[in-house]
């Protein structure tokens, strides 16, 4: 994978924003994975959708393999995507 890198970019294996991350009803389930890719299920359908993301700070954007494109920023801990609010899943 070609990752874009600047000092606000950092390696997803590394990065604290890995892992899942919910909606406060558990219907979308974003996993961020540690080698730059995400996985997304929506209520029964696991892996509706999956790509690639990079992280640039508060950041993220998401190229889906369909090829559709997406952002979000994460704010106090909470992850605000296309509209939805995403809670870190411990």
């Amino acid at each position: 994978m070609n990752v874009e890198r600047n000092s606000d970019t950092q390696a997803p294996e590394n990065h604290p924003y890995v892992g899942m991350w919910v909606t406060a009803d558990g219907y979308i389930r974003h996993n961020l994975l540690a080698n730059g890719r995400y996985d997304e299920a929506r209520g029964t359908r696991e892996s509706a959708y999956r790509g690639r993301y990079v992280v640039r700070g508060d950041h993220i954007d998401y190229w889906d393999d369909t090829g559709f494109t997406a952002d979000g920023t994460f704010i106090d801990g909470v992850l605000h995507h296309a509209g939805m609010i995403l809670y870190r899943q411990k």
